[in-house]
């Protein structure tokens, strides 16, 4: 099956979503990457790129919204103290 890209905006983040529901016929991949800012860190990777791989049928076994499940995903992980810490830290500017 064909690689189906989706773009939406998290967070004032514009996030580019790369689903393949069945790579090399054995893995489902999800690539997650913030376009604009370019490489902006986001709660899932420091880097703003993230490649992950997990077992076919996952996605459409949670009712297969891509968007919704990665917007899902980002809100958990954005929701933890690591990322409320980086995210007062950017807002501010660091001093030193």
């Amino acid at each position: 099956m064909d690689a189906q890209t989706y773009r939406f905006t998290w967070q004032g983040i514009e996030i580019e979503a790369v689903y393949e529901p069945l790579r090399w016929g054995v893995i489902a991949y999800l690539g997650i990457r913030s376009i604009k800012p370019e490489r902006a860190p986001l709660p899932i990777t420091e880097t703003g790129y993230r490649s992950h791989f997990h077992p076919p049928g996952t996605i459409e076994a949670r009712g297969g919204d891509v968007i919704a499940q990665v917007i899902a995903w980002l809100d958990e992980e954005a929701a933890k103290p690591e990322w409320q810490l980086h995210f007062e830290t950017s807002r501010q500017g660091e001093l030193f």
